[in-house]
């Protein structure tokens, strides 16, 4: 699925939306059409769950090992939920984009914000707007899941989260699932085509003469 002829250096996708918008279906419809994209896995300070592998759904690590890995700058986000450490470490995605290979992050706007700031050139940036605040509502309480307790605390994290849509290169709003994965594509191969990404040329152009 790669759109070029020659070596390219990796995207870093960022991929955020409020919750119930449409992120966790629109990234693995962009891993379909291209299986080549990784997710970054993230490091962990929680214990591992029944069925997990270290280094698959996560990187367990201790809370001393997470906070050298931080002190170190071997971190591009990390943040704590529900008292465990979560980041991403810096290492694995640094090598995947130097070998051509995108990473994708399925993150909320402050991990998207430090990526952006610690990885800057490489960062395209794409955020998910639901057609409106009362679809939104009615896709959360559709899934049945939460009382109305949860999703209004839901719906406010929205409200905050969406506020931050200014901040990313690219927003797209999710009316139309077909479509709205289309334009996800379309941005995923123009970037791929930036000169600056296109290592190769340099050597190409001038097998041309």
């Amino acid at each position: 699925m790669d759109a070029g002829a020659t070596a390219r250096r990796g995207l870093l996708i960022i991929l955020s939306s409020p919750s119930g918008a449409g992120k966790s279906t629109l990234a693995a419809r962009l891993r379909a059409w291209d299986p080549t994209i990784r997710f970054s896995v993230s490091a962990t300070t929680r214990a591992p769950r029944p069925g997990e592998q270290d280094g698959r759904e996560y990187h367990f690590v201790t809370r001393d090992r997470f906070a050298a890995m931080v002190a170190a700058g071997e971190m591009l986000e990390h943040a704590e939920v529900f008292g465990n450490l979560y980041g991403s470490p810096r290492a694995p995605v640094e090598r995947a984009l130097s070998e051509g290979v995108d990473m994708l992050f399925d993150i909320d706007w402050q991990g998207g914000q430090q990526i952006a700031q610690a990885m800057r050139d490489d960062v395209v940036s794409v955020f998910l707007l639901p057609p409106s605040i009362a679809a939104l509502e009615a896709r959360l309480t559709g899934r049945g899941q939460d009382s109305a307790t949860v999703i209004a605390g839901r719906m406010a994290r929205a409200r905050d989260e969406i506020s931050h849509w200014a901040e990313y290169q690219y927003v797209l709003v999710n009316d139309d699932l077909a479509a709205t994965e289309a334009w996800l594509v379309a941005i995923v191969t123009a970037e791929r085509l930036r000169r600056y990404r296109q290592t190769g040329l340099t050597a190409f152009v001038k097998g041309l003469g």
